[in-house]
């Protein structure tokens, strides 16, 4: 998805928002109807018959009838998606948009006729939405000419967004065959074998604060309002640069490596809350909310999803077991070897590494460490690099 910062006016902010209450309320009416059917009393309605049954509702409603046709059909076909999805095993059941959390719509139709770009300067263009007309957006790069569809967003930090819909081409590899492994953790949260270390940005002191602000401004009042909008303005900003950063660190390694190995960790099961249930309660419930927090500051999940998108058929994932405790010099294994987070002395030979390139370069070589002859990957000789 290429995805641009569109500048709209305050009256084509109307419209737009018009859209998406348009594209909302068929998106949950066609839900509610799904969710209405039951194991043999009913048909569930299929995309085709809600898409004959908007179009008696927008002659019977004028309110639906003013509103873009495109946008409505493309709701309903997000839903049909979203269903098959949830039949296939790939996601849960669909619910409901909410205002303010889930604004945005989708066009597709063929591009000069329906809607069409064009550019006006060095960094700005133009984007036709059907009802509204030509609406600026930040020229940062150039629209891909095979574009079929966009979908335009509203965050909930007041940022409207339109992102076309094209798959980019794969990051080609250097070709002499070399190979890294990555070690994700919490205090260093990429270290390569080849002794460099990658930290993500860390979230900014003012959105802690902005959020201690918000939990204790009363409910429904103008001052926690004000305090939800800067709250979201601050978060979209950490947010923003935690995907700069794992964009970049991700084109970089696909680009300097042929074979890529990294951890395959379940991030969805290890960052599960620990609050349990009335008749049996969870323990230390506080302190793993914060390291649950701490391990999606660290963007594990899409910096993993990324770098396969870039280097589709390269990246290996490596069983984690025991790469910590195991020394890359000896093969030994033992958890007392780990001295400390950052530190690793082997109870066995004595080698001494950073705990993290240990990790890594066990990694590397895919768990081929043995007793006898040690890893395919030497141990590094060099201190480890911080990346920003």
């Amino acid at each position: 998805m290429s995805r641009y910062r569109l500048c709209p006016t305050v009256e084509q902010k109307k419209v737009l928002l018009e859209h998406c209450a348009h594209a909302r309320f068929v998106f949950n009416l066609g839900n509610e109807q799904r969710r209405m059917y039951r194991p043999g009393r009913r048909r569930a309605p299929i995309w085709s018959e809600q898409s004959r049954q908007l179009t008696e509702a927008r002659e019977a409603e004028p309110w639906l009838a003013a509103g873009s046709a495109v946008v409505q059909q493309q709701a309903l076909r997000d839903l049909d998606e979203a269903w098959c999805h949830f039949f296939a095993g790939r996601c849960r059941r669909p619910g409901f948009r909410k205002q303010g959390k889930h604004e945005g719509f989708r066009i597709v139709g063929k591009r000069g006729s329906v809607w069409d770009t064009r550019r006006l300067s060095r960094h700005v263009g133009e984007v036709r939405i059907p009802k509204i007309g030509w609406v600026r957006f930040r020229w940062s790069r150039a629209v891909p000419p095979e574009v079929k569809s966009f979908r335009v967003t509203l965050d909930r930090s007041g940022r409207w967004h339109v992102a076309f819909a094209a798959i980019p081409k794969p990051v080609a590899g250097p070709g002499t065959g070399e190979v890294v492994g990555i070690d994700r953790g919490v205090t260093v949260t990429l270290a390569l074998s080849s002794g460099e270390l990658f930290k993500a940005p860390a979230p900014s002191a003012r959105t802690k604060r902005l959020a201690r602000e918000l939990s204790r401004a009363k409910r429904g009042s103008n001052r926690r309002q004000c305090a939800k909008v800067r709250l979201a303005r601050t978060t979209a900003r950490d947010r923003d640069r935690r995907k700069d950063w794992y964009e970049k660190a991700s084109t970089d390694i696909a680009r300097r490596f042929d074979v890529i190995r990294i951890e395959d960790l379940d991030v969805r099961n290890m960052t599960r809350s620990a609050r349990g249930t009335i008749e049996a309660p969870g323990r230390n419930v506080r302190q793993k909310a914060g390291l649950n927090r701490s391990i999606l500051t660290q963007c594990w999940g899409q910096f993993a999803k990324r770098l396969e998108d870039k280097a589709p058929g390269r990246v290996e994932k490596v069983k984690p077991h025991f790469t910590s405790q195991r020394c890359s010099c000896c093969g030994h294994v033992d958890a007392k070897s780990r001295k400390s987070q950052a530190r690793f002395v082997c109870t066995s030979c004595g080698h001494s590494e950073n705990a993290d390139l240990n990790a890594a370069i066990n990694i590397a070589a895919g768990h081929a460490v043995t007793a006898r002859g040690g890893s395919q990957v030497g141990p590094l000789n060099r201190e480890p690099q911080i990346a920003a």
